[in-house]
């Protein structure tokens, strides 16, 4: 058992019974699914269009190669710079580097989870560069010392209660301020930020191959203002956020949008296609996409392919159950929930993470809910395969399951065994996980098998 599995199950055993945890998770997920219920009736074929946004990313992943070329040629045609990261540390120092090179000491940071996944704050605070999350959520994560606990929603694990005491905590404030009250007072220290720092770094929702253009999705302004005061704009982007055109845009917006928090679009969606132009009145002076692959190629292989047309809504976690009862933070990953079951042991190492792919029911709302109707529980049955093909079971595992599966598949065996032993075994087998929390499981006198011969007789 690795090192992560071992975490995994103690963080996730205390989280599932944590019943205010789970009444503060339900609380919330329950606003965002109906919402999301209202979304959707913007379209008159909602099918239609998510096997619409299917295809285009199947093209676009197809042809990945072509398309990171054009929006390069595209992007650097209007004055912006790309630089290409095959790891995060290479994508740390090209931005250590800029940052240095414009001798900054502040940057502000719109919502990003590649930044997330590369640690870039801890990185920058590490070289003496104060990160300042400016998105709301993320700010609370941040000052409470704490990973985003879900994709959309950072502080969705937080009751307003929570984020007063947080503040008092943290920046010295009034116990028990209201939501507008804490609002105010982010956005007056964040405000500061902008006006101070000397670099913004935004993520991107996608990227546009024939207009070489960044899309930035978001709800309250902040990355608005983190491209436009500082002089030097930087985008890191995971390359799998391509789309072929800024026509696209049309559906992928709503989709991203109605799936992620039941809006029909997103209040602020910008395009960003270089640095401030010699007519314009804002903007960076200069404008960086760091293309981040990071382990992404790995998942070019067929098996979870599927799983780079994602566009990070956050709807699978929403919809997942076991999510729902062991929250965000359990995973020890960047990308939580089902999705992040999948991506995770091909961007971090099977070996490591393969026990992400079996903390799942199977149920297949995952799949139901997807705006792309990515296929996300066979792949974790994929990544459950790839796992025992490579040998990272270990020989006591797989001889455990082998044994199970013989003794499953033999109806004499079956009946072989009395009720007595049966309950025994099983008993046994899973009395730190499943009796732990329950009481012995008791197996009938007679099994079907047995009753149904005896009234085939009679």
């Amino acid at each position: 058992m690795s090192d992560q599995q071992t975490v995994f199950i103690a963080k996730s055993d205390i989280k599932a019974h944590d019943l205010e945890h789970k009444r503060k998770l339900a609380f919330n997920i329950g606003k965002y699914n109906d919402s999301v219920v209202k979304g959707k009736q913007q379209f008159a074929a909602l099918e239609l269009a998510r096997k619409k946004a299917k295809n285009i990313k199947w093209k676009t992943i197809e042809n990945l190669d072509k398309y990171l070329e054009q929006f390069e040629k595209n992007f650097s045609s209007r004055g912006g710079k790309v630089i290409w990261a095959e790891t995060a540390e290479d994508a740390l120092q090209e931005i250590l580097q800029i940052c240095r090179a414009k001798n900054t000491t502040q940057v502000v940071k719109a919502k990003s989870m590649v930044t997330e996944e590369i640690h870039l704050n801890e990185f920058l605070k590490d070289n003496g560069i104060d990160s300042v999350e400016t998105d709301l959520g993320e700010y609370i994560q941040q000052l409470d010392g704490e990973a985003p606990y879900h994709i959309v929603t950072p502080a969705m694990h937080k009751s307003k209660e929570d984020v007063a005491k947080v503040f008092h905590d943290k920046l010295g404030t009034e116990p028990n301020l209201t939501p507008p009250e804490i609002t105010r007072i982010a956005r007056k220290n964040l405000r500061e930020k902008y006006i101070t720092a000397g670099v913004g770094i935004t993520g991107g929702n996608f990227l546009l191959a024939d207009i070489g253009g960044v899309c930035v999705t978001e709800n309250e302004g902040n990355a608005r203002l983190s491209t436009t005061f500082p002089g030097v704009h930087i985008a890191i982007v995971g390359i799998e956020k391509l789309i072929p055109s800024i026509n696209d845009l049309e559906l992928f917006w709503p989709l991203l949008a109605t799936f992620g928090t039941g809006q029909n679009v997103t209040v602020y969606n910008s395009i960003f296609t270089g640095p401030r132009k010699a007519d314009e009145t804002d903007g960076p002076d200069e404008m960086y996409v760091i293309l981040l692959d990071n382990g992404r190629t790995n998942l070019l292989r067929k098996e979870v392919r599927e799983s780079m047309y994602c566009i990070r809504c956050g709807s699978c976690l929403n919809a997942c159950p076991v999510y729902k009862n062991i929250g965000g933070h359990a995973y020890g990953a960047t990308y939580s929930g089902p999705i992040g079951a999948v991506i995770t042991p091909h961007l971090k190492g099977m070996e490591e993470n393969k026990h992400l792919s079996y903390a799942s029911s199977l149920c297949g709302n995952c799949t139901e809910v997807c705006p792309l109707k990515i296929n996300i529980h066979g792949m974790l049955l994929e990544n459950r395969a790839i796992a025992t093909e490579d040998g990272f079971n270990g020989f006591k595992e797989n001889t455990a399951w082998r044994l199970w599966r013989d003794a499953m598949m033999s109806r004499r065996l079956m009946n072989i065994a009395g009720p007595s032993f049966k309950g025994k075994v099983v008993n046994m087998l899973f009395k730190d996980s499943w009796g732990l929390h329950r009481g012995n499981l008791d197996f009938a006198p007679k099994s079907f098998n047995k009753l149904w011969k005896e009234r085939m007789k009679s």
